[in-house]
């Protein structure tokens, strides 16, 4: 299956999707002194090439890009955006394709929620809107290449890429021997008719990317909770509680926490919870540092 063409093919669209969005997020970056990290070596960050992020639970991803604020050739930064490409030609395979970048970017997003960061995927070939909505419906701003316009590209420079499971090997084989040897400035004109076919779909995602990462905090809402608490065996004996509960005056009781919600211009919002000040004013200042200049 490793070298199959269908998988060499899906090879060179996802390092010609990387080829493509690499300059673009570095021009991104460079505007706002933010630090874009992809494939290759990188300094006292990592040994080898690959963009490794842990998660969570404490399991490595391997990433596409990822926008670092604070981050250097030597010094790893706070996560602003996570963004991956992936390329798919039957749409029996894209659910799968779906839920493996959710497994490896959401327990990320979730070890650094105080950061909220962009979730962002370029995808490339045939997916299907219900794997397309599973993933926006999860946070994730989606950028799809459609297949028709993948083909249309490579037809540009004299190349039919087109293929189905019934296209026999060889003469798909014919096509990538052919695409593994176009020169330098045909493979610039390749990725240029990818750009150009696809350019209403780049700007709307660097929309929203912008939206993210030049948000602006809104409001903070500051909560001390006080109060004495109050513990039941049955629903029914809590719901009774609630209904004969009075919420006119102020009470007395001990302090329980500080209940802390920042609501940024995009629409982004961070719940967090403190037991004490000093774990309050971390939060408040992490936040405070986060905002991009």
């Amino acid at each position: 299956m490793a070298n199959s063409p269908s998988h060499r093919f899906g090879q060179i669209i996802g390092d010609l999707l990387e080829e493509i969005m690499a300059p673009q997020f570095q021009s991104f970056c460079n505007e706002r002194g933010l630090y874009l990290d992809k494939k290759g070596v990188r300094g006292n960050v990592r040994s080898g090439k690959k963009v490794s992020w842990v998660d969570k639970y404490g399991n490595s991803h391997d990433l596409d890009f990822v926008i670092e604020k604070g981050g250097s050739k030597n010094i790893r930064g706070r996560p602003l955006a996570f963004i991956e490409a992936a390329w798919r030609r039957y749409t029996k395979h894209s659910r799968n394709k779906a839920q493996e970048i959710q497994g490896a970017i959401l327990p990320i997003a979730e070890k650094y929620d105080w950061d909220k960061p962009f979730l962002g995927v370029i995808l490339a070939g045939v997916f299907t809107n219900g794997s397309l909505n599973q993933m926006r419906t999860s946070g994730f701003e989606v950028a799809l290449f459609p297949y028709d316009s993948i083909i249309s590209a490579f037809t540009s420079i004299g190349i039919n890429a087109e293929f189905d499971e019934n296209t026999p090997d060889a003469t798909f084989q014919d096509a990538i021997d052919k695409i593994d040897i176009i020169p330098p400035e045909v493979r610039t004109k390749l990725k240029q008719s990818l750009v150009d076919v696809n350019q209403h779909l780049l700007d709307h995602f660097f929309a929203e990317l912008q939206a993210t990462l030049d948000r602006q905090i809104e409001q903070i809402v500051l909560i001390p909770l006080h109060g004495q608490q109050s513990e039941f065996m049955t629903i029914l004996d809590a719901i009774t509680f609630v209904e004969n509960y009075s919420e006119d005056g102020l009470r007395e009781g001990n302090f329980r926490k500080y209940e802390i919600i920042v609501r940024y211009s995009n629409g982004d919002k961070i719940d967090a919870s403190f037991q004490n000040k000093e774990k309050a004013f971390s939060f408040l200042h992490y936040i405070e540092q986060g905002t991009v200049a």
